[in-house]
């Protein structure tokens, strides 16, 4: 009998009893995706801070070690959310979060971004109406539901994440609305910033045109799916004259992907590891 009900808490309380807390991971925005099936909100530049019902803890299972006022009147529910100042303000923040006693008046400067009630059983938007009635009723100027909303097609969602940035913010998350909550890195739920990063191998050069002739027109680059694709953007006159090495390990800026699963607007950013000290493959 007891064994029973030890396996009963297991299954109703997974949060509790692991280390590391259970936590939906994002993954880069796609534009193949139907925007309208998604929830958006702003994604906040803070520290993750997961409740769960009785302790603060960040994404790795350390204790986030808060004053007791800031904690005492949340919920034996299990919450999940961003711990945020202002926007831009991601150093602050971490330092307020990481020291292990708490300093009332940087506490006094952070806030809790709700933006998940965490249940197996119920889709995503249940749960948003779920943690925002949850926020509500605590009534705590610090602990804020993040506002979800809904946009019509990719256009609107380019246009809403403009306006955000140009504001301030970091980017936007898109939550699937059906997806049930999933532990770990899933495609339910979606990062979109002014742009995305990633690296690629080079494997060829273009001569320049116009004013770029006598110099490198654009980089043909493969990543690791084995797509190729250009990026003719992103360098200087002097990286064009002294170009990246066939080779090369290079990072470059994106903007989500085609229907083909091309990098969209890709731009060079730098070599990442040149062709001889490129890291081995596991």
């Amino acid at each position: 009998m007891i064994f029973k009900i030890i396996v009963l808490l297991c299954l109703s309380f997974p949060i509790m009893l692991s280390a590391k807390p259970d936590a939906q991971l994002a993954k880069n925005y796609s534009d193949r995706i139907d925007v309208r099936d998604f929830l958006v909100s702003e994604k906040y530049d803070g520290v993750r801070g997961i409740w769960t019902g009785s302790t603060l803890l960040s994404r790795t299972g350390e204790p986030i070690h808060a004053p007791r006022w800031f904690t005492e009147k949340l919920p034996n529910i299990w919450l999940d959310g961003e711990l945020f100042s202002t926007r831009g303000n991601f150093q602050f923040v971490a330092s307020v979060v990481t020291k292990n006693t708490p300093i009332d008046s940087e506490w006094r400067q952070i806030r809790y971004m709700v933006f998940d009630a965490p249940d197996f059983e119920r889709s995503f938007l249940e749960r948003s109406q779920r943690y925002t009635r949850i926020v509500e009723q605590l009534d705590l100027p610090f602990v804020i539901a993040i506002k979800q909303f809904t946009v019509m097609d990719n256009q609107i969602l380019s246009d809403t994440l403009d306006d955000y940035v140009a504001n301030g913010a970091e980017g936007l998350i898109l939550h699937r609305k059906t997806a049930l909550f999933k532990n770990g890195r899933t495609d339910n739920l979606l990062k979109l910033k002014p742009f995305m990063d990633a690296e690629a191998r080079v494997v060829a050069l273009t001569k320049g045109e116009g004013k770029y002739t006598g110099m490198m027109g654009a980089l043909v680059v493969e990543i690791p799916s084995g797509i190729r694709f250009k990026i003719g953007t992103g360098f200087s006159d002097n990286e064009r004259m002294n170009p990246p090495n066939i080779g090369d390990i290079i990072t470059y800026k994106y903007h989500g992907y085609t229907n083909k699963g091309i990098p969209r607007f890709a731009s060079f950013m730098r070599v990442r590891y040149p062709v001889d000290t490129v890291p081995l493959k596991d």
